[in-house]
């Protein structure tokens, strides 16, 4: 929810004049409009904006270059922005100075059907590269379900991930190589084209994920894939939560080959209705799509037969628009839980994820907690990778509710760790996860990425204020 800062908050405070010195091809601006729009991120609480000094929109990798130099010659804060789209607070310029919006370096430069790969800037839209290969037969498996409002450079540097990470695995998956600028200005060019390398230190795993904090992408090259030709989905109905749940849970171990298995509780299922007058039936719900270019009947029939072990009451199955209709309403919960109560805001969104065995576990946790501090908090996920998100539905004028929300987002966050489980599978930790870092991987694990965040960028120019935790 992107805020409306006044003309007198978050005065200038670095000297950004030094930008009109350096003859760049794309664009400064210091207009208040400008600042405004990149002072928060898509769920940035309006006391959490900060107004950055200048935003830069370069044109070019020498552009980016030449912007992170001199900041860094003179101690100011660069944070790199990609559409505001992130949950996390993650592209907030925590300590003003510089955002760099990357959007217009959002050339699809090169499509390589042979190699199956295609050279991207980091300001393409994701939905846009993925219907520019089409073309070609081909598709970007990991697109996240924010992919035709999200960038490139945005999903590498979360490693983002969405429904059909279950068959195809995360965004960083399929990156293949990536041109980065460096903290001191410097560019360098980490992976490579080839299927594999075991040639030194993987620094390109070390770049994706980094949120920006390590160095900024100019370039991608991304691994790309021949699209099904078969495709078939649709969802299930099941009489309890906890049946919905052991059924992904076992579909999952016993191996079937599914592409996207996605978890509706009756909540979300109402919220659905309300917003588009679906007319589902408000109980738990398993959403399901299958991709194969041949045997496809067979491994649907395989997934009705595990789900009907656990008593499930309805299984429908269809191809093209028949199938967008039995997945609309899983494609436009966000908007459904925004629109729901005018009185209540939804808060701080979870993106916990656990082992797949433990998901039913998890599940529980969320219906305990939201009964222990009676709040309306409705579930959903990327259940086949043990993802899920939540919602916590809260009045933003009634201090004790937004109290109470606080602790039951906290709490699962804490059950899911209990579980052996992450704080984020795909949000990325940005500013607003960074308290959970140390809990989740140790002391000494944070020392040490503390201690390659200083190597890297020993002035803190990048993104500072974000990921890892200050001593």
């Amino acid at each position: 929810m992107t805020s409306s800062i006044g003309a007198d908050a978050d005065p200038p405070r670095h000297d950004v004049s030094f930008l009109a010195d350096l003859g760049l091809d794309g664009e400064v601006s210091l207009g208040e409009s400008d600042r405004d729009e990149h002072a928060t991120d898509y769920t940035t609480d309006e006391a959490d904006a900060v107004r950055p000094d200048a935003v830069v929109y370069p044109a070019s990798t020498a552009d980016v270059s030449a912007v992170v130099a001199a900041a860094d010659e003179r101690g100011i804060p660069v944070t790199a922005y990609a559409a505001g789209t992130g949950l996390e607070d993650g592209a907030v310029p925590a300590h003003a100075g510089i955002s760099l919006d990357m959007t217009r370096m959002d050339a699809i430069r090169e499509i390589r059907p042979d190699d199956l790969q295609v050279d991207v800037g980091p300001g393409a839209i994701g939905a846009d590269v993925d219907e520019a290969v089409a073309k070609h037969g081909l598709f970007f498996p990991p697109l996240p379900s924010s992919g035709d409002i999200s960038t490139i450079g945005g999903m590498i540097a979360t490693d983002a991930s969405g429904m059909g990470t279950v068959k195809y695995g995360e965004v960083a998956d399929w990156v293949l190589e990536l041109e980065v600028v460096l903290a001191d200005g410097s560019v360098t060019t980490v992976g490579s084209k080839a299927a594999k390398s075991s040639s030194g230190y993987n620094l390109k795993e070390l770049i994706v994920g980094s949120e920006g904090t390590l160095g900024i992408v100019t370039r991608a090259t991304l691994e790309l894939a021949g699209r099904p030709e078969q495709i078939r989905g649709g969802r299930a109905v099941f009489p309890t939560l906890d049946d919905a749940t052991a059924a992904i849970s076992d579909a999952v171990t016993a191996g079937v080959d599914v592409a996207k298995i996605e978890l509706f509780d009756a909540e979300t299922a109402m919220l659905a209705n309300d917003y588009s007058d679906a007319d589902l039936p408000e109980r738990p719900m398993v959403f399901v799509e299958f991709h194969a270019n041949h045997g496809i009947d067979e491994e649907i029939d395989f997934c009705r037969a595990v789900f009907e072990a656990h008593d499930v009451a309805q299984f429908e199955i269809a191809s093209g628009d028949r199938m967008d209709d039995l997945w609309r309403a899983r494609k436009d919960i966000t908007y459904a839980a925004e629109a729901y109560d005018p009185q209540r805001e939804m808060g701080q969104p979870g993106d916990v994820t656990v082992p797949i065995g433990s998901y039913p576990e998890m599940i529980r946790a969320v219906k305990e907690v939201a009964d222990e501090y009676d709040l309306f908090v409705p579930c959903f996920g990327h259940a086949g990778d043990g993802n899920l998100h939540y919602f916590v539905l809260q009045n933003p004028d009634d201090p004790e509710e937004v109290a109470r929300a606080e602790a039951v987002y906290g709490e699962l966050v804490e059950r899911a760790l209990e579980l052996s489980g992450t704080a984020t599978g795909e949000h990325g930790i940005g500013a607003g996860k960074r308290t959970y870092l140390e809990r989740e991987h140790g002391e000494t694990a944070v020392g040490a990425m503390r201690a390659i965040k200083e190597a890297l960028d020993p002035n803190g120019t990048l993104n500072p204020g974000t990921v890892v935790p200050e001593e």
